[in-house]
């Protein structure tokens, strides 16, 4: 239950930080080309200020999500599908054969010399 919630929170502050660091200016501008006049908003500088320090705080949320997210994946998972298996097996294992020393009876006679 705690993993599913954890996992659906992963999910939207990828999202988020998706958004985030598109809406910052860059060089070729991004998408912050469609958030016109954001500038009165956040003050003369713009939302630069606002949207770097956003930026930095849901990534830092992105990281501690996926640090407990691979510790509650990793306590849950500790048995292995090995150590549930069951070995029973009616199979007999053969039985060394010893070999028969030859004896006269069954060595061949020899032909007697002429």
């Amino acid at each position: 239950m705690t993993t599913d919630l954890l996992l659906i929170v992963q999910i939207v502050l990828v999202v988020i930080l998706v958004i985030a660091v598109l809406l910052q200016k860059s060089s070729s501008i991004g998408l912050g080309a469609y958030s016109g006049s954001n500038e009165s908003v956040f003050g003369a500088k713009g939302p630069n200020a606002f949207l770097a320090k956003a930026t930095f705080f849901i990534g830092f949320l992105f990281v501690v999500n996926t640090i407990a997210l691979g510790y509650l994946y990793s306590s849950a998972k500790q048995a292995s599908v090995v150590d549930s298996i069951i070995e029973n097996t009616n199979v007999v294992a053969p039985t060394a054969i010893t070999p028969i020393a030859p004896t006269k009876e069954t060595t061949p006679a020899k032909k007697p010399a002429q």
